[in-house]
């Protein structure tokens, strides 16, 4: 198949397109390149997977550093795929400050899954994204939707207090937590507990792990929930050796549902495709008042703001007038 560029001709966007959504995993990963260098053909990508879009589950883990994401991650998808189900990965990782690219790659501990047809596995860099996901997650997410995976897991790369983008982004969020991880009212106090739809205290085979349950239920039991609303709940695993895989997954099934029953699915996307769409626009804003360092409208407005000659408002008024 051709290389898609610039120059190409709007066919040769549609058979990427077309090769993706029957399972070719090279188009697919072609798609994906395209959305990483925000090529100038992606605005005639979406045109065309849009009508294919909106037939995935998208699930969210996060948590901190070490506490097994990537093992839970493996462990869905052993499950999900005995369902017959394929299944994609966004791995989200730490940008190499040299290459821009994904330090950690494909995940090593998710190559049990290498060469499974059904299972597509793709770690992109974080960019220097404070919460761990890059502008391109969202429309790698709608590509790998149109092309047809029935589960899309999204992993993060954990970085603490501002990892709280993926609840935007995900149906269910999973917040995965261990034994010995940390403060735990530090943790409330971040806020990455309230993005939970389920907990996920993994590594429960070592000490410690009946009083991470405790805590967290103590700290539930604090919070007030809305009648009818979802309540969060706490699945003790051990993903190395697959205990209590099965019960998250049914856990993830009952959420799944409740969101179709409540409506709360629906407004979910809406509110990811609100943000989509915002993102895309203030990044081709940026890009119009940006221009080359020294030639650009803001470096002149901002000269004559440092200088006193005029105020910031004025000279914003300005920009975008």
């Amino acid at each position: 198949m051709a290389d898609l560029s610039p120059a190409l001709p709007a066919p040769a966007a549609a058979e990427l397109v077309a090769a993706a959504s029957k399972g070719d995993v090279r188009a697919l990963a072609r798609l994906v390149s395209l959305v990483e260098n925000r090529s100038p053909q992606l605005r005639l990508v979406m045109q065309l997977i849009a009508p294919l879009t909106g037939g995935a589950r998208i699930i969210g883990l996060t948590g901190s550093p070490g506490v097994g994401k990537s093992t839970v991650t493996g462990a869905l998808i052993r499950a999900y795929r005995s369902q017959q189900l394929r299944v994609g990965v966004l791995a989200v990782d730490p940008t190499s400050p040299f290459s821009g690219g994904a330090l950690l790659g494909d995940r090593v501990r998710m190559q049990d899954h290498a060469t499974d047809e059904g299972v597509f596995i793709r770690s992109m860099a974080s960019r220097g994204q404070l919460g761990g996901l890059s502008w391109a997650t969202p429309q790698a997410l709608r590509i790998m939707d149109a092309a047809g995976f029935d589960v899309i897991l999204i992993e993060t790369v954990g970085v603490g207090q501002a990892e709280v983008e993926i609840a935007a982004l995900a149906d269910s969020t999973l917040v995965v937590v261990a034994p010995g991880m940390g403060d735990w009212v530090q943790a409330a106090k971040a806020g990455i507990l309230e993005i939970a739809d389920i907990f996920v205290v993994n590594k429960s085979d070592r000490p410690g792990a009946q009083e991470a349950v405790r805590d967290l239920r103590t700290m539930l039991a604090m919070a007030r929930f809305a009648e009818g609303s979802w309540k969060p709940p706490i699945v003790a695993t051990t993903a190395a050796t697959g205990e209590g895989i099965a019960d998250l997954a049914a856990r993830l099934d009952a959420h799944g549902t409740w969101l179709g029953e409540s409506g709360e699915l629906d407004r979910r996307r809406r509110a990811r495709a609100r943000a989509e769409i915002s993102a895309i626009a203030l990044t081709e804003l940026r890009r119009r008042i940006g221009g080359l360092p020294g030639e650009s409208r803001l470096d002149e407005l901002a000269g004559r703001v440092a200088s006193g000659e005029i105020d910031p408002y004025s000279a914003a008024d300005d920009l975008i007038g």
